[in-house]
């Protein structure tokens, strides 16, 4: 079940029904698994409860390093650089982000990849690195396309690639 209703035209971020959220949070506080607590990481960062969702984020980290597989390791990786950005640690972000795009593309796990350098993107985006934010956005179109992805996947590329053009000529005339 997805609770991402779209995205906001000039952050990026997810909309969401918060309240839908809580519940879905409070539904799965207890479970341990390694996609709860992904998912548990997620909803506390949407919700803005970023202390506890960076301190789960690093847990969730280390249990995908001891008990999943690289793929497991990298999907809570970015996460994790996901919790950084909202906090505005962009570099931080920017670094974890740019490894584990270059990893996931290197083992041509396509869609991590993808993934990964569309929250590059959107990292750069929010720190105002519009050339960055545009380079990743359109890697991450390459790959989703060279994955097969869903029209659904390819839109939200697209309005992340029209958001950085919109700004840019506004950036381009203040510079």
């Amino acid at each position: 079940m997805s609770f991402i209703r779209g995205y906001d035209r000039e952050s990026l971020r997810e909309l969401v029904d918060l309240d839908e959220c809580a519940a879905r949070l409070a539904e799965i506080e207890e479970q341990r698994s390694l996609p709860a607590l992904l998912e548990r990481v997620w909803l506390l960062k949407v919700l803005g409860r970023l202390d506890e969702s960076l301190a789960l984020a690093d847990t969730t980290v280390r249990q995908a390093r001891m008990a999943g597989t690289r793929r497991d390791v990298l999907r809570a990786r970015v996460l994790h650089a996901t919790v950084l950005q909202y906090r505005g640690a962009y570099a931080a972000a920017e670094q974890e982000l740019a490894t584990c795009a270059s990893e996931a593309e290197g083992q041509r796990w396509l869609s991590i990849a993808a993934f990964a350098y569309q929250h590059h993107g959107k990292n750069a985006y929010e720190a105002g690195d519009l050339e960055t934010a545009r380079e990743s956005f359109k890697q991450s179109l390459f790959l989703r396309r060279e994955a097969g992805a869903a029209d659904s996947e390819l839109e939200t590329v697209l309005l992340a690639i029209e958001a950085v053009e919109r700004r840019r000529p506004a950036a381009l005339s203040i510079g």
